[in-house]
């Protein structure tokens, strides 16, 4: 996407985004979809948890 460059490491690893403000002004839906693929990339190797365990832990939260 035009105006949306990343910083990456002497191996090539994306490290950092920069979007410029004129690209989320004019385009914010495509912007929030590239972050959230973004976010969901760096977890993806983290634990997974069924969605009947995250409303249970919010449940007990009160947040559900």
């Amino acid at each position: 996407m035009k105006g949306v460059d990343f910083i990456t490491d002497d191996k090539n690893r994306r490290k950092a985004v920069i979007i410029e403000i004129k690209t989320i002004e004019r385009h914010p839906e495509e912007v929030e979809d590239l972050i959230d693929i973004i976010v969901a990339e760096s977890r993806r190797d983290e634990p997974k948890r069924s969605w009947d365990d995250v409303k249970k832990s919010l449940r007990k939260k009160g947040k559900l």
